[in-house]
């Protein structure tokens, strides 16, 4: 008998679908245009029983309802049903994406994964993958079977990602995102199957949908802000309150009232909550972020760029005296990585604030500082800037910067080709490859110009 709750669920996943296949008419949410929010047939209780019995395993009570009451597989990738990513798996299919030896042999197992597990947590489980280079076929998918033990494979995401659900142990009934390729793998907020495709659907129904029918969407943190923002302000919880705020961030359109609540709370917050409120207020009313922003680039530079970048690149222009004024304190290389996104989205010509990083300790950001300057249009002004490039000690530097060069044609560099020519005999790390580029237009390539005259 399944619970009265899990069916009231039920049905309102059921009017979600149709709402969000009639928001998302062109398909642009990512793997739509795969399964088109199709669900097939659904599942009867004896083949679930016997999936159950024959894998030694008992199924979460709302993934059994989702089958039984909603659908099962659809048109999308391996036959997949609407669902995050590129759907959710057929019933019974699939099982062993994982482990592709004895998977039933695991699946019946405790989920060796924790909720709140730190990196060297999980290094410990691939240790023996990663310590035995002489490892035999055999072992290698007995040490799969007990990272990997108790999950199943429930849909992908591209790639080597995939979604999971947790049979067995602790966390039984939670979806976990894992990477085969063995990256840390993390839970999804929700604590359960139905709830996380719940909230799914609520992030593809836009705010005004959902004001229609306002009861269908006070149930998860993809649902109304003003739900949302009650949730927020009802716990003290601070994952919790940073799930609100990621509920928000995903929306489309915020109104004015909601983010002048938010506003407020910025004032009142600190660390990852702040920064995230910040982040929500940049998104959907830029002028009102700026004077925030402005005071936050004291606290963390990196964030402001991010988020200017990513919300209102077209004002770009508005922070050039802000990075002039501010470029010695640009120490990492994420931070000059973002700063240069934005410079070069202002259309002006940038090469004095990139040209003292040229020549920066650190070997990724000298190589972002000749990558940006290698696409100003007026590049050829900074050629004695290239000419160090060229004779750096990084490989790396060097290959940007013979790059960088594509379009400048000025004879002066050729003794310095002709340098790198004699100094790279064989080729190594694309040197020669992108060299030869930058000498074809004089007739030349690594092997004449070593003994051509440059001496100009």
């Amino acid at each position: 008998m399944i619970d009265h709750k899990i069916l009231s669920q039920i049905d309102r996943v059921k009017k979600k679908l149709v709402l969000a296949k009639s928001a998302d008419k062109d398909l642009k949410v990512f793997g739509a245009d795969s399964h088109k929010y199709i669900v097939k047939e659904t599942v009867n209780k004896d083949e679930i029983l016997a999936f159950e019995k024959e894998y030694d395993v008992q199924l979460p009570e709302d993934y059994k309802a989702f089958l039984i009451h909603i659908g099962n597989g659809g048109i999308s990738y391996e036959n997949s049903a609407a669902g995050p990513g590129y759907g959710i798996f057929p019933f019974g299919e699939n099982v062993d994406e994982f482990v592709s030896e004895n998977a039933k042999k695991y699946l019946k197992e405790d989920c060796k994964l924790d909720l709140m597990m730190s990196d060297s947590f999980w290094e410990d489980l691939n240790r023996v993958i990663e310590e035995n280079d002489e490892i035999s076929n055999e072992d290698f998918y007995a040490e799969l079977g007990k990272i990997f033990s108790g999950l199943l494979p429930i849909g992908t995401q591209g790639c080597t990602y995939y979604y999971a659900l947790v049979l067995n142990g602790e966390w039984k009934g939670r979806v976990v995102n894992v990477d085969i390729d063995r990256q840390k793998p993390f839970f999804v907020f929700e604590s359960n199957f139905l709830d996380w495709y719940e909230r799914w659907l609520d992030e593809i129904i836009p705010e005004n949908s959902m004001a229609n029918e306002p009861d269908l969407f006070r149930y998860t943190l993809g649902g109304l802000s003003g739900y949302i923002l009650e949730v927020y302000f009802s716990t003290e919880d601070q994952e919790v309150k940073k799930e609100c705020l990621s509920g928000v961030l995903k929306k489309n359109t915020v109104s004015s009232e909601i983010l002048t609540v938010l506003e407020e709370q910025y004032k009142v917050s600190s660390g990852e909550i702040r920064e995230t409120i910040l982040q929500v207020l940049t998104k959907f009313d830029y002028e009102r972020s700026k004077p925030y922003l402005l005071d936050f680039a004291k606290e963390n530079l990196q964030a402001v760029f991010q988020f200017v970048f990513w919300y209102a690149k077209d004002k770009s222009a508005d922070w050039l005296e802000f990075i002039k004024a501010n470029a010695d304190t640009i120490k990492d290389e994420e931070t000059f990585r973002f700063c240069t996104y934005l410079l070069k989205e202002t259309k002006l010509d940038y090469g004095a604030i990139i040209i003292p990083f040229a020549s920066n300790e650190s070997e990724e950001v000298k190589v972002s500082a000749y990558y940006s300057l290698g696409q100003l249009k007026n590049k050829s002004k900074y050629l004695d800037v290239f000419i160090a490039g060229l004779n750096d000690s990084s490989n790396r530097v060097i290959h940007t910067v013979l790059q960088a060069l594509d379009g400048v044609e000025d004879r002066k560099l050729l003794k310095h080709y002709k340098a790198i020519a004699e100094k790279f005999p064989k080729e190594k790390d694309y040197i020669l490859a992108n060299l030869n580029h930058r000498l074809k237009v004089y007739g030349l390539n690594n092997k004449s110009i070593i003994k051509a005259n440059v001496d100009f």
